[in-house]
């Protein structure tokens, strides 16, 4: 069990800062340890702002680059190519890649991020959006990808892999809390 200092203690938490330890000396060897997460000393509301920002960073990156895919798109009808569809995808498996790997963090992300705002005020309002971002992606990326380059149900499931093994996961960490209880 842990020991809380006498602020945390009575609930007032605002003036209270856990102190870090001075950065090392030599910090080009130690910058890893001494940046790494320490559950004893970062404080859970400070680390769930974190993981929102980078969570929204990855969100805003991985969009945009399905949105407007590396490379852009064709502006004409010539030489076997639409215009409007992905330059890259004339390199067919770069861009399949691409595809499955970008869908896969956005998907991934926004799942960080309705995690970390659960029974936030507002809560179904960043559901809704999540969800239309997600059909504003999949729209975009269909657009531009010609339909002979792509099998689009790996993409799907690239989406849907996050929330599936999140789903997974907590059955399994329910179905294991059950049994400890049981015995």
């Amino acid at each position: 069990e842990k020991k809380m200092a006498p602020e945390m203690e009575n609930g007032n938490d605002n003036n209270y800062r856990r102190k870090r330890s001075p950065p090392p000396t030599n910090i080009a060897e130690n910058w890893f340890r001494y940046f790494q997460y320490d559950p004893d000393n970062d404080l859970p509301g400070d680390v769930r702002n974190i993981l929102l920002i980078i969570a929204t960073l990855i969100a805003t990156i991985t969009f945009q680059a399905g949105v407007n895919p590396p490379g852009g798109v064709w502006q004409d009808n010539e030489d076997s190519h639409s215009a409007g569809m992905a330059i890259y995808a004339s390199r067919q498996i770069a861009f399949y890649v691409f595809l499955i790997s970008n869908t896969f963090a956005l998907s991934t992300s926004l799942l960080v991020i309705v995690y970390l705002t659960y029974k936030f005020p507002l809560h179904p309002e960043i559901w809704v959006a999540t969800a239309s971002m997600m059909v504003t992606y999949a729209s975009a990326i269909f657009a531009v990808t010609p339909h002979e380059s792509v099998r689009f149900r790996y993409v799907l499931l690239a989406g849907a892999l996050p929330v599936i093994c999140r789903c997974v996961f907590q059955a399994y960490g329910k179905f294991c809390r059950t049994k400890g209880t049981e015995q």
